[in-house]
């Protein structure tokens, strides 16, 4: 049973990054930019994030082919349940974001600075929705691979976020600073004092 749902929480939130760069990619909006970046910092980031992002679907492919898992069942269905939380998190962000939703620091795209919906509640729902999805399928098949790679892919995801802020800054300026003074980078609003 298990399996099952590790599967469909990895199958609706891959089916949803996809299909948002197919619809993009209908509209000639190149999704994918990660690695495209020269700058030393960036492109280090940006590749180790990508290698963690193919490392960990496959580690957690691999604990679900042997169906290994150290957890009670309990635990394991919380994991389904955060998973499912990752997935939906996800699709509200990368809808919310329209057609500036990029994978990776664009170099020429011009996008928009989104403050509405689920992006006045997190700075980086789209992220978020990428923890969870980890940590839930971390917690329905535990086992050292999947920690090890889960943790590197959620580690490398904070730093992408970090690079990514120092964009934002640059591209957006005043407003992105004020947006920053108001809303959390994860989850949570700030109090206007």
């Amino acid at each position: 049973m298990y399996r099952i749902f590790a599967a469909a929480v990895l199958l609706v939130f891959y089916g949803i990054y996809f299909t948002k760069m197919l619809l993009q990619k209908m509209q000639g909006i190149q999704t994918r930019q990660i690695g495209r970046r020269k700058e030393k910092d960036i492109h280090a980031v940006e590749s180790l994030m990508a290698l963690a992002t193919i490392l960990a679907p496959a580690a957690q492919a691999l604990s679900i082919l042997l169906d290994w898992s150290w957890l009670p069942d309990s635990a394991r269905f919380t994991g389904f349940l955060l998973g499912l939380i990752g997935d939906g998190v996800f699709l509200i962000a990368v809808i919310t974001m329209k057609n500036s939703w990029r994978a990776g620091i664009p170099e020429s795209d011009k996008t928009e600075l989104v403050q509405t919906g689920i992006y006045k509640w997190s700075r980086n729902p789209a992220f978020l929705g990428f923890d969870f999805m980890y940590v839930g399928v971390c917690l329905l098949f535990c086992n050292p691979v999947t920690i090890v790679f889960s943790l590197f892919a959620i580690v490398m995801l904070h730093l992408q976020i970090l690079q990514e802020e120092k964009y934002l800054s640059l591209a957006f300026g005043a407003p992105y600073a004020q947006y920053k003074k108001s809303v959390f980078r994860y989850l949570g609003r700030k109090n206007a004092a």
